[in-house]
């Protein structure tokens, strides 16, 4: 049984298991690919939504060079 992560958390997830910076393309891709974030209407994780979090959430997130990094 896999273990649904809110979006946020599985953005965490993902950087810190990559070991570095990504788009939010790539970001969301990586999230969609592993099945970490499953919205309720079954739809794929956005880019956008990515950036949401993103915007949101400054003391966790920063965009650096066109790269979404912890700040953690």
């Amino acid at each position: 049984m896999r273990i649904k992560m809110k979006l946020e958390d599985a953005m965490v997830y993902s950087l810190v298991s990559c070991g570095h910076g990504m788009t939010t393309e790539r970001l969301a891709e990586y999230i969609n690919r592993n099945a970490l974030h499953v919205r309720q209407d079954g739809k794929p994780v956005s880019s956008r939504q990515i950036y949401a979090i993103v915007r949101r959430l400054p003391t966790v997130f920063a965009i650096e060079g066109g790269r979404i990094l912890l700040v953690m």
